[in-house]
């Protein structure tokens, strides 16, 4: 069988990919190992509550967004997060302080001492820096806004985003538009101001000021309903062993039911991980495969907690809170799940999902998992001041979470664009290039369509 086009994976890159390409009369197939599309986005509805596994929620930071929920008739399910509760929240010395978004917010914190107020206002005055892709986000904001800043804000900012470690992390690769704020314009504040004028002009949001959604049945809404508009096969539980050269085309071999089977394809699109791409690519290219699986992916824990109203002692008036590697607990942070979005649990409770592990403490899962979890309910409940036991509870590990985008990533992006020059016909794809927002899938699906078309037309 011969298609024009083949996407590895049906996550919400690869679908939107596929559907783009769709639209403009390319025959398109899916191969997807899972039961179900959706990759990382995972929503799973039990016991009577939705947990989203994967992203909790996503920004609305480019209009691609809002017309590829449109054109999926999926509007009516979209949902936004509660205004009234904007605040993030940050754990210092054992108490949560909110994380001030102002200047008269800032003065007046206990987040941040005098004297680390004072040293931001030395920021504007700073020159630029060195190369970014070999500098760490720790480096970048120690010099620019001092240690205490980079300990209580950019440190947990970085474990709730990428689960990361901020030291290892390259500013330019995986904080791009941060780095560019002084590549451009000199400075952060300045690049702050200056910049809002050049996103408007683009029709696209700050992170800061876009708007959180998600959906009424939960994330994974967004790829099954992209999925549901593709009139191409979608071909799931096949496990991919490996993409070979065949005359002019390219031979896929994946197994399905227990048989092998063969799939031939002039445009190859993978948007698997890192490291499930490399193997497929093993012996078409050995360098690409040290790239890929070089990338690393460091495990995370989501424990959902579900408790009565009237235990929880903490207001929820916010998004939820960062822990920074100083305060030394055992997880990472907590989204306030039922406070954002208000059909997250029933009347009289309240839901939380917390997430442990990342780049700042993989050797937590060596412990056995029931003490993990017992040790992390004991500490969360403490911050949030909470009495009694959790009414429902469910977990999940991902073993390769997210892909770090570590000191040096210009290395493997600019490897991954040799090799698709020298291997016309297939294009890499996936949240290891270009972010891993949901928001920066999306753009992201939007530059593979680009270029799978002008691969097309040559």
């Amino acid at each position: 069988m011969s298609k024009k086009i083949v996407i590895l994976g049906a996550g919400i890159t690869g679908l939107a990919t596929a559907y783009r390409l769709e639209k403009d009369g390319y025959d398109v197939v899916v191969i997807e190992k899972n039961s179900e599309v959706g990759g990382a986005m995972q929503s799973v509805h039990e016991n009577g509550f939705m947990i989203d596994y994967g992203p909790n929620s996503g920004l609305e930071t480019t209009p691609l967004i809002g017309k590829l929920v449109d054109e999926c008739g999926l509007r009516d399910k979209m949902i936004y997060a509660n205004q009234e509760g904007s605040k993030r929240y940050i754990l210092r010395d054992g108490k949560l302080h909110a994380l001030p978004m102002t200047p008269a917010t800032l003065l007046k914190t206990k987040l941040f001492s005098a004297k680390a107020k004072l040293r931001l206002l030395a920021e504007p005055f700073i020159g630029r820096s060195g190369e970014g892709y070999y500098q760490s986000i720790s480096q970048f904001v120690c010099r620019r806004l001092g240690q205490e800043f980079l300990d209580y804000a950019i440190n947990p900012f970085v474990a709730g985003v990428y689960a990361g470690n901020p030291d290892d992390l390259s500013v330019k690769s995986a904080f791009p538009k941060l780095y560019r704020l002084e590549e451009k314009y000199g400075g952060i504040f300045k690049g702050v101001i200056k910049g809002a004028k050049e996103r408007k002009l683009n029709k696209e949001e700050s992170k800061q000021s876009a708007k959180m959604f998600s959906f009424i049945d939960g994330m994974q809404s967004f790829p099954k309903a992209v999925a549901a508009k593709l009139k191409g096969d979608i071909i799931t539980n096949a496990e991919i062993a490996e993409v070979t050269k065949s005359g002019s085309c390219y031979l896929i071999r994946y197994t399905k039911e227990g048989e092998e089977q063969f799939l031939e394809a002039e445009t190859i699109i993978s948007t698997l991980p890192a490291y499930s791409t490399c193997y497929l690519f093993k012996q078409t290219d050995p360098v690409l495969f040290n790239h890929l699986k070089t990338i690393y992916y460091p495990p995370v824990m989501v424990l959902y907690l579900v408790y009565k109203k009237e235990n929880i002692g903490h207001p929820l008036d916010g998004f939820g809170f960062l822990i920074p590697a100083k305060e030394k607990r055992t997880f990472l942070g907590a989204i306030w799940s039922s406070a954002i979005f208000k059909n997250r649990a029933p009347e009289g409770q309240e839901a939380f999902t917390i997430f442990i592990g990342g780049a700042r403490s993989p050797e937590l899962f060596e412990m056995e998992k029931s003490d993990l979890i017992e040790k992390v309910l004991k500490e969360f409940q403490s911050v949030m001041r909470i009495n009694g036991t959790p009414d429902f509870m469910a977990d999940r590990i991902w073993k390769k979470a997210i892909p770090q985008y570590n000191i040096g990533y210009i290395e493997h992006e600019k490897y991954f664009e040799e090799f698709e020059k020298s291997h016309k016909g297939i294009l890499l794809s996936g949240n290891y290039r270009g972010g891993i927002a949901v928001g920066d899938c999306i753009k992201n699906s939007e530059a593979t369509y680009k270029r799978a078309l002008s691969l097309m037309r040559d």
